[in-house]
Formats: structure tokens, sequence, C-alpha cells
């Protein structure tokens, strides 16, 4: 099972990833959890570079760094995790890129990346993919006491962009994304991701009711 979690920054995806993970541990899941861009020394080394605000980087060379660090990540961690058997946990995979490169920057048409994507992962997709969607004005102040990285310091109308592209792919994939509404409090949201994952796959691998 490998399951995203995505949203615009301070939307709680972060949080909701660990909670996730916190409670499949306790239904008896190995469980692994990543990010992306980042989990291998590698792809850590490209998150570096592209969160730095210091650095000024050209749009189709932030497009090709993100999609470099995640094919990196699925060939060392996402792909022997879940030979393994293992629940796979990522906060945020491809559909960020989508969101903030395709939406928020308008770098490539939106059809042409999901070539990208397929040819960046060697065809793996989520299995389910969580977007924790809130007002950007809402992230905002949630993240205002927090360091700035380079695509958080963008204006309001490039977030905004970045969060209807969420919504539209939310309802083009209804059948592999679920659009949560990030508003409530961590605890009722958490609960509204696990309602769901017990109906998209209501058993373990010991065949014992989520």
């Amino acid at each position: 099972m490998f399951i995203t979690f995505e949203g615009i920054d301070g939307s709680g995806k972060s949080t909701q990833a660990q909670r996730l993970a916190d409670w499949l541990q306790t239904c008896g899941h190995t469980v692994e959890t990543m990010r992306d861009p980042g989990s291998t020394p590698v792809a850590e080394q490209v998150r570096a570079l592209l969160l730095n605000p210091g650095v000024s980087i050209d749009d189709r060379a932030e497009l090709f760094l993100f999609a470099a660090a995640r094919a990196q990540l699925v060939s060392e961690r996402i792909r022997p995790a879940l030979k393994r058997g293992a629940v796979v946990l990522c906060d945020r995979f491809y559909d960020s890129t989508t969101a903030y490169q395709g939406g928020g920057r308008g770098v490539v048409p939106l059809a042409w990346l999901r070539t990208l994507h397929m040819q960046t992962t060697d065809g793996l997709a989520p299995t389910r993919t969580y977007i924790i969607d809130v007002p950007v004005q809402e992230a905002a102040a949630r993240r205002h006491s927090e360091p700035d990285d380079r695509l958080e310091q963008e204006e309001m109308a490039f977030h905004e962009r970045v969060r209807s592209t969420y919504q539209a792919l939310a309802a083009e994939e209804p059948e592999r994304i679920c659009l949560i509404d990030g508003r409530g409090a961590p605890e009722q949201i958490h609960t509204a991701i696990r309602s769901d994952l017990q109906e998209v796959w209501p058993h373990n691998g010991a065949g014992t009711p989520l």
C-alpha cells in the first residue's frame, strides 16, 4: 500500500501523515515514512537546493530537479519498501509537481506532466492520495512563525493557483485522490482519513479489520 499526502504549505499534511503512520503501526503494519523531495542522500541534497531562499532557480530547472529527486526516492526507497510488504507513506509525491510547477508556475502543460511522472517513477502511482485542503490565507497564518523556504515565499496568487490545481486533480481522479477538509481539528481530520482508508482498504495483511 502506497499512500501519499498533499496540500499547500501549512495545510497540516505532514502532521496527518505521521498520525496515520502511528495508527497503522498500532494495527500491526510495518510502515515506512518518507518525504518528497528527500529521504535519500541524493534527494536530500536536491531538497536543500530547491528550498533555499537564497538560490535563484530557473522554472524548468526546478521542475526537473524535483523529478530527479523523485526518481532516486522511488528507486532507492519506495519500491524496495513496497517489495518488502511495508506500507509506504510519503509526504508529497508527483501531484505536488503538477500543482506547484504545473499549476502554480505554469511551466509546462499539465497533460505533459502525466508522461513525465510515469517516466520518473517507472510507472509507480500512489494507491491512495489525501489532499488536505485549506484556504490559502489560513495556511499562511499557520506557518507565519516558521522560516519561509523558497516556495513558501511566493505570492498569494501563486498558492491560490496551486490550491486550485489540487482541487482539479481531486475532481479528475476520485478513484485515487480523496480531498479532505483541513480546516477542522487535527484529530477530526485524522478520523476522516482513517474512515476513508477503512473503506478502500478494509483489512490488513493478517485479515484483521483496520
